[in-house]
């Protein structure tokens, strides 16, 4: 089994670092919040008091941070993770970041001689816990190739979707999708109360015919028909709206640099980002159903 060092313990991290201990890897973690260090290290993991001290464990680094500015923190400059990491170390960010951020990062682990894949994940806090996360693999082959094991003990579908930086770009597309998506069947739930059209009608209708996609089938916005669904637990996150947006966000601003046109994202972005200044971000976001309707025609 492999020596691992561990660095960011959230939401997501933390039940991550959890399944791969209990898949028998030697982790070092590290963490600046010290109840989520200790939950690691009461979870068998060893204890990091730097960063640098995580990277130079063993010949892998993960990565769970929160946005790009704190990947490049962690991994550039004097004492950062690319020249704490052992020579011909595996560096696999698992953050969900910017794609130019992800291939800057990859270049410089690349030129220190250590190989580096973007591995962003779907499946939200759920998924982290029962070990089901998608991973979107960006690197060379060879560097997948030995990602791959590794995060298949966290996961239950790893791919590979080309060179650097690509695992950011399946990523936010994926994210774009399910939140225009979200949209869409929330509007429709909302057009069906007006009208008069039962829920579970309408979800055994469009869940057999062309309306049919993931956000209705599997996460659906009113209580009921999906029992699993936020919507049966008063919306209480898997995945929260705030996240939600910074994915947007992040769409939008690849869209802008590529130059491609993104109308329904850009709207979606902006309707998450009036239900995150409403003070509603930590609401799964599937909530934004009740942001919906609340609006009049």
């Amino acid at each position: 089994m492999a020596k691992i060092g561990f660095i960011g313990l959230g939401h997501m991290g933390g039940p991550m670092a959890r399944n791969l201990i209990g898949a028998g890897h030697a982790l070092m973690v590290f963490d600046l919040v010290p109840a989520a260090l200790e939950a690691a290290v009461a979870a068998g993991a060893g204890k990091a008091s730097t960063p640098a001290e995580a990277a130079a464990h063993g010949d892998i680094l993960i990565t769970m941070l929160p946005a790009g500015s704190h990947v490049r923190s962690v991994y550039l400059g004097r004492g950062g993770a690319i020249e704490a990491a052992a020579p011909g170390a595996l560096l696999i960010d698992c953050s969900t970041i910017d794609v130019q951020t992800a291939r800057e990062v990859g270049d410089a682990a690349a030129a220190a001689g250590r190989a580096m894949v973007d591995a962003p994940v779907s499946g939200g806090v759920a998924g982290a816990e029962a070990a089901s996360l998608t991973f979107m693999v960006g690197g060379s082959a060879e560097a997948f190739a030995r990602a791959e094991p590794i995060l298949a003990a966290m996961g239950k579908a790893v791919i590979h979707a080309g060179g650097s930086g690509n695992g950011q770009a399946a990523k936010i597309c994926n994210n774009m999708i399910l939140g225009i998506s979200m949209i869409a069947v929330s509007e429709a739930f909302v057009l069906a109360e007006k009208l008069g059209l039962d829920h579970q009608k309408l979800f055994d209708i469009a869940s057999k015919a062309s309306g049919q996609c993931w956000s209705l089938t599997s996460y659906c916005p009113v209580p009921g028909p999906v029992p699993g669904s936020p919507a049966n637990r008063g919306y209480k996150p898997g995945f929260t709206a705030a996240m939600m947006l910074k994915d947007l966000r992040l769409s939008q601003e690849a869209a802008g640099k590529a130059r491609a046109a993104t109308p329904l994202g850009a709207e979606a972005a902006a309707i998450y980002g009036e239900f995150d200044a409403a003070g509603r971000g930590g609401t799964d976001f599937s909530g934004i159903i009740e942001m919906i309707r609340e609006k009049r025609g």
